[in-house]
């Protein structure tokens, strides 16, 4: 006798699994870049950032409850795309996408950190700061980056001249932007979007104040 095949199960019963990231750079004009002290700020600070028009939030790996707050968010915030920023090994990779990280973004890069971007399965911005940093990436395959430190560097003027003899990267400069110098890196042809912090100032966040932060991001969403 041939035992009954097991029943499909039904589609409420299949965990949903979050839709792939095509390009982080085109998600939103202003992508936050998070530092979250306070686990229990992860998920009211995105649901206040995705109400405010920015869903791709970058939940930075400098404190110890990063991870577990890119896992809340993942869990709690369906319309966020939590990504994990300052990611400088591939420990913090497997850890990140493990968390439920949907794209990497690194302050820069060597050869064994972008093997394991590369492997992560997940979308990445790399970090760059000089033209042969961009050579090599673009050598790899590699055309969407994150220009930091972006002011430090050189700012929209060294972005600028990059446009000429290496039209096909893109970048994401982060870094001393604020909301007064985010338009003019938007306008770069070579800019997809900016990193910033400004939405979430620190007094904001110390009193909880959700509606400010949703008020500054609903700002921020319209500078393209």
């Amino acid at each position: 006798m041939v035992p009954d095949s097991p029943s499909a199960p039904s589609a409420s019963s299949v965990p949903s699994v979050p839709s792939p990231v095509p390009s982080v750079l085109d998600l939103a004009p202003v992508v936050p870049v998070v530092v979250v002290e306070d686990l229990a700020d992860a998920v009211p600070m995105a649901r206040a950032l995705v109400a405010g028009g920015l869903p791709a939030i970058e939940v930075t790996l400098r404190t110890p409850v990063a991870l577990d707050a890119i896992r809340a968010i993942a869990a709690d915030v369906p319309d966020a795309v939590v990504g994990a920023g300052t990611v400088i090994s591939a420990r913090n990779v497997a850890d990140s996408v493990a968390a439920g990280a949907r794209f990497l973004v690194s302050p820069g890069w060597t050869e064994s950190l972008l093997v394991a971007m590369e492997g992560s399965g997940v979308p990445f911005l790399p970090g760059v700061s000089t033209t042969s940093e961009v050579v090599a990436l673009l050598e790899r395959g590699v055309s969407e980056m994150k220009f930091f430190p972006a002011e430090a560097a050189g700012g929209t003027a060294y972005l600028k001249s990059l446009g000429g003899p290496l039209p096909q990267a893109r970048f994401c400069p982060t870094g001393g932007i604020t909301p007064g110098t985010a338009p003019t890196y938007l306008a770069l042809k070579n800019v997809g979007c900016v990193g910033g912090s400004w939405m979430l100032p620190s007094d904001a966040v110390a009193a909880k104040d959700w509606a400010r932060v949703e008020s500054l991001a609903r700002e921020a969403s319209t500078l393209r």
